[in-house]
């Protein structure tokens, strides 16, 4: 699963999924021993992340909308992905 950003110990991937059908948009997230498959609108679609990781988690999907369904439709189609800027 490629790693799309890394910040305060939060890791951010996505997965390349090819003709299977997905849940919407959305990212993989881990810090520590949690982790969280998250929307790019936000959402908490399974799993779990502390509050105050899941706000900075939250900033930075806003911070970096475009460039994640950019990389969402890159990864539907196998394409390579490009690391996006982490929170800062």
């Amino acid at each position: 699963m490629p790693e799309l950003s890394r910040f305060y110990g939060i890791v951010i991937k996505m997965l390349y999924e090819v003709g299977a059908k997905h849940n919407k948009p959305h990212i993989h997230v881990e810090y520590g021993e949690y982790e969280a498959s998250v929307g790019i609108d936000g959402e908490v679609l399974a799993g779990v992340l502390p509050e105050k990781q899941y706000k900075l988690v939250a900033a930075w999907l806003a911070l970096h909308e475009d460039e994640l369904y950019e990389a969402w439709n890159n990864a539907v189609q196998m394409k390579p992905m490009s690391k996006i800027m982490p929170l800062i």
